[in-house]
């Protein structure tokens, strides 16, 4: 078994694409490729003096089969005789410096089921049947549609406790999972990170395979069958992905071909202190496409219809997390990371470009502007953010008392201000309950009933705010206990009738959420949103109209944060006629306390409010109330 070096999958042209930076599809030249009757092999290592194949084929021999230096720094060959789950790793050794490691496949498919770390040649083809879905991408999640997230953790969503709580495998999970997502009404499945990773406990955001599923789950084909089949049931996918860091492994990409190859050389940008990981050099051509490549991979092998960038603010800044001395500013002096941000301008218009109908999502904590504009007006090119503000300020108003709450309207009324400037997502993610946060449940203050009601008050404010929406799994049924990556969910808790009523009342805010063009089209323009009072703080009690585009229809929406029931409480309305009562998060079916407005209101000529008309209401305790006009 000879390696053979007359064959090659890199033209001149991939390779100039390569260090210039621009390559999106390295996935195809780079790594282990079955050609005929044996196997490509490719990696690049442009600093070590020598780089083999080893593997169980030739009994891990790192003598056996060397590669062949060419242009680029890539070593390449071919073996005859190799097959389909061969384990492999590339032997590199930088003599100079007396440094040899065995690495795992930078562009490996499949790999171990770890803590192992091979590599294993895996072909990726899978029959897909989603072309309906795909063809219909861009009007179904365009901007002016309906998108309601449900964000999971695939090793905890559930298990199965007769086996030992065992993982759902990709297969298994596609059938619980699209069934369950169908029933509650989302959009949109996302998950944390799938990429390969050697410690669970990172949840993927240590990646070491940038273009592998984790194997803890299936193959890449039962990874595949699983985003296939949320398609045919109409359910869209998106991918956490992470640019901004990897992990020091020495398997993996750390310190690859005995330099600092894919991260900084200087250790004031190389080292990450939140995550202790290194971060990415994208000052280097090589790198940049590495990362351009495997976002693309997700899209084109996988069919995945966004992803959501991780840690994106700790890309734009060099003093991210640092203090005085430990950062180095840029060539203008400044803080600002010039080759990330050119990078992620890069990334987003690569995608785009290449994949219609698709999105970008930035997690992006800062008030960096025009982060979700297109690059040609000087954005970064994302095509929505994570409203992080509005998390923390909305979490922050639900956490107090009710008879403290006047104090603080400014926290849960201010997002509006700035709600337009960027096309926001609101997230209520896993990153809310870990690390001693608590579930939302046990944030809202007051007792067991106080609770729920808070709960589902604070759901309905989410649901009728302008932007998209996004829950992790567990919030749709209250779950008491924080988020334990080592445990199932606790399903059994809906079996009681609070706990069952929150998850009714999420079935019920996204059927009306995707009924009402009104709570979705104008998500992102400041035209579809009015309010209509918030400055009633001695009764803590905000209302707001949304409006479709063409402003056919209106909604509007009340909410009382104490718990306190408001009688006759009048609200100006823009409209004579009936206003339909369609969701009171206060009904018994929910878990309240009954209240209501007998299915809705009549609007009389008082003037309130500077409008021509108003209603009079009953505006339950810890309660949302949404009326729709109809005549």
């Amino acid at each position: 078994m000879k390696v053979e070096y007359d064959l090659s999958l890199f033209s001149e042209y991939d390779i100039w694409l390569f260090r210039e930076g621009s390559h999106t599809r390295l996935y195809d030249k780079f790594g282990a490729h079955i050609v005929e009757d044996g196997v490509y092999f490719a990696v690049w290592a442009p600093s070590a003096s020598y780089v083999s194949v080893i593997g169980d084929f030739n009994h891990w021999d790192k003598w056996a089969h060397p590669l062949k230096k060419r242009d680029g720094g890539i070593w390449d060959g071919f073996i005859r005789g190799i097959k389909e789950g061969t384990k492999y790793k590339f032997y590199v050794e930088k003599i100079s410096t007396g440094y040899s490691q065995d690495k795992a496949d930078p562009f490996g498919f499949f790999f171990e089921v770890p803590p192992k770390t091979a590599s294993i040649v895996w072909n990726i083809d899978f029959p897909w049947s989603d072309y309906e879905w795909i063809s219909k991408r861009k009007e179904i999640q365009g901007h002016q549609k309906p998108i309601s997230i449900y964000e999971v953790h695939i090793g905890s969503w559930r298990r199965v406790p007769e086996e030992d709580r065992r993982y759902l495998n990709y297969r298994e999970l596609a059938h619980y999972l699209a069934d369950y997502v169908k029933e509650m009404g989302f959009t949109h499945v996302e998950f944390l990170p799938v990429m390969e990773h050697p410690f669970y406990g990172s949840w993927g955001y240590q990646t070491t395979g940038y273009f592998a599923p984790t194997s803890r789950y299936g193959t890449p084909q039962d990874f595949a069958y699983l985003i296939n089949y949320l398609h045919n049931n109409g359910i869209g996918v998106i991918l956490d992905w992470v640019p901004s860091h990897f992990p020091t492994d020495g398997h993996a990409l750390a310190f690859f071909d005995g330099t600092h190859l894919y991260e900084y050389e200087d250790p004031r940008k190389r080292w990450h202190p939140d995550w202790a990981s290194f971060i990415f050099d994208y000052s280097k051509g090589e790198v940049r496409s590495f990362l351009l490549s495997s976002a693309h991979f997700w899209f084109e092998k996988y069919h995945i219809d966004g992803i959501r960038v991780d840690a994106v603010a700790s890309m734009l800044y060099l003093d991210y997390s640092r203090g005085d001395g430990q950062w180095t500013p840029n060539i203008h002096g400044g803080k600002e990371n010039l080759e990330a941000i050119d990078f992620l301008k890069k990334l987003n218009e690569t995608l785009y470009f290449s994949f219609e109908g698709i999105h970008t999502v930035a997690e992006e904590s800062t008030a960096w502007p025009m982060v979700s504009r297109p690059t040609y007006v000087g954005g970064l090119g994302f095509g929505m953010k994570w409203n992080m503000g509005w998390m923390h300020d909305t979490l922050f108003f639900f956490s107090k008392d009710p008879v403290h709450r006047k104090y603080h309207m400014n926290s849960i009324t201010f997002s509006i201000w700035y709600a337009f400037y960027e096309n926001f997502v609101l997230p209520l993610s896993h990153d809310e309950v870990v690390h001693g946060k608590g579930s939302l449940i046990s944030k809202m203050p007051g007792d067991i009933w106080q609770k729920f009601a808070n709960l589902r008050l604070l759901y309905g404010y989410m649901w009728t705010h302008p932007g998209k929406k996004l829950l992790f799994m567990g919030g749709e049924f209250a779950q008491w206990k924080e988020w334990d990556h080592n445990h199932s969910l606790d399903w059994h808790l809906i079996q009681y009738r609070e706990h069952e009523g929150i998850r009714k009342w999420i079935k019920d805010l996204n059927k009306v959420y995707r009924e009402h063009r009104a709570l979705y089209e104008t998500d992102f323009y400041s035209d579809g949103f009015e309010w209509v009072d918030f400055s009633d703080a001695d009764q803590t009690v905000i209302s707001y109209l949304r409006k479709s585009k063409d402003e056919k229809e209106i909604i509007l929406v009340v909410c009382n944060f104490t718990p306190v029931p408001r009688y006759k409480y009048r609200v100006g309305v823009p409209r004579d006629g009936f206003w339909k009562e369609i969701l009171n998060s206060d009904s018994h079916y929910y878990g309240g306390s009954g209240m209501g407005n007998l299915g809705g209101v009549n609007a009389e000529n008082i003037a309130y409010h500077g409008r021509e008309y108003s209603v009079s209401i009953t505006l339950p305790p810890l309660a949302i109330v949404v009326f729709r006009h109809t005549s």
